[in-house]
């Protein structure tokens, strides 16, 4: 998720690679489907498109069970965000969540599929492409269970599927923040996966985070009679000695290490090379394990630094909170969380960033992130999925939604 808001009456979408939304298949395998995906357009603010196209595809779905004498799914749409509901009482309910919009495209529309020389091993069927990553495959592979086991005997847990818009941008514009706040029952559930990149294992919970500007304050003077001033920047360095100094703890929940961080991430100072600055500014993150709240994460940051807080700052100082978000505990010793680890061979980690499964941690919902493709390569030119991770991810993912 990206800081970055820009404005949907600025954009320009004839200006964006475009590709008309096709028909979707939403009962091919998770890997044309992965491509299927890719290919329609739904950089953030501009989703319109593919949740246009995977309504009617769903649409389509249900009537085709309906005709069947087949349990059907509930279908509802708020914007650009598509919520399926199962109903077919089977009295644990497995939320499948996945945004659907993208960071803008950097000459990686349409999709392709090719080797991969720098896979391991090397020459892996590889689909290349705007979203591959993040995280049209995930939500291929959730689609693909939903579609296939919603009418199926085979189906062990009720199943619902959140296909949302506006998680590259800010939380204004997020859906899946939107159905927390309006109909929070949508999201009902004993687990929820969310389907962000994790390489194919499971990353349980995640960390939250703080994020403070601190701001010293002087007096402008000639650098030739510096007493004459009082140096902000002095004032501040002392604040970021502190940070530097800072040890961050490492602490186990469900048998996961969470590391902290304390961290100065952006500063600013200067009048001119001969002047003495009256103001100095940085922003301090701090990044923290789940079993903090965000109220005892700032507690923490303001005794770290040691320059009172918001409300009483110390003499020379001002202090804002720029963000907060909570963290998301990873909850492995539910029932419903300890059988999908099971599913997937015990393959599980932390979350160290922060995603939407905060969220469903706040409704008291239990949630992890597992989704096919390496996170290191989210919202680069060099986008890219693993074939094999793509299948492997969907066929352990429909083991434990029918165990």
């Amino acid at each position: 998720m990206t800081d970055d808001t820009p404005n949907p009456e600025n954009a320009d979408p004839g200006s964006r690679a475009r590709i008309d939304a096709p028909d979707l298949d939403l009962t091919a395998g998770p890997v044309a489907l992965t491509r299927q995906l890719v290919d329609v357009y739904s950089e953030s603010h501009h989703e319109a498109q593919l949740a246009d196209a995977l309504h009617r595809a769903l649409q389509r779905a249900r009537e085709q069970l309906l005709a069947a004498n087949l349990p059907a799914f509930d279908l509802h749409r708020s914007g650009n965000t598509i919520v399926a509901r199962t109903q077919r009482g089977l009295g644990d309910r497995v939320v499948l969540a996945g945004h659907i919009d993208t960071v803008p495209p950097a000459d990686n529309l349409p999709s392709r599929v090719a080797a991969d020389p720098h896979s391991e091993p090397p020459g892996q069927q590889t689909i290349y492409g705007l979203g591959s990553v993040d995280m049209k495959s995930g939500d291929a592979c959730y689609i693909h269970a939903f579609v296939s086991l919603a009418g199926s005997p085979r189906l062990t847990r009720d199943l619902t599927l959140v296909l949302y818009e506006g998680e590259e941008v800010a939380t204004t514009y997020n859906g899946l923040n939107h159905l927390v706040q309006s109909s929070p029952e949508l999201l009902e559930g004993s687990l929820a996966l969310l389907g962000e990149p994790s390489a194919g294992l499971i990353e349980a919970g995640c960390q939250g985070t703080v994020r403070v500007r601190v701001t010293a304050h002087g007096q402008r003077a000639h650098s030739a009679r510096s007493w004459l001033g009082d140096n902000a920047m002095h004032r501040l360095a002392r604040v970021l000695v502190r940070v530097a100094d800072y040890a961050p703890r490492s602490v186990e929940i469900d048998g996961l290490t969470y590391r902290e961080g304390l961290n100065v991430v952006t500063t600013e100072c200067g009048v001119a090379t001969n002047t003495i600055p009256d103001e100095a500014w940085a922003f301090i993150n701090f990044r923290f394990a789940p079993n903090r709240s965000v109220e005892q994460a700032l507690q923490h940051t303001w005794e770290v630094l040691a320059v009172g807080t918001p409300d009483a700052p110390a003499e020379g100082f001002s202090l804002h909170i720029d963000d907060a978000a909570p963290g998301a505990l990873p909850g492995l010793h539910q029932p419903a969380a300890a059988r999908l680890v099971a599913a997937t061979g015990g393959k599980v980690g932390p979350k160290f960033g922060w995603t939407d499964v905060a969220r469903f941690s706040g409704l008291g919902i239990p949630a992890v992130n597992f989704g096919p493709g390496d996170p290191s390569l989210c919202h680069t030119r060099e986008e890219r999925c693993p074939v094999s991770q793509i299948e492997e991810v969907s066929a352990q993912l429909v083991e434990f939604l029918t165990t």
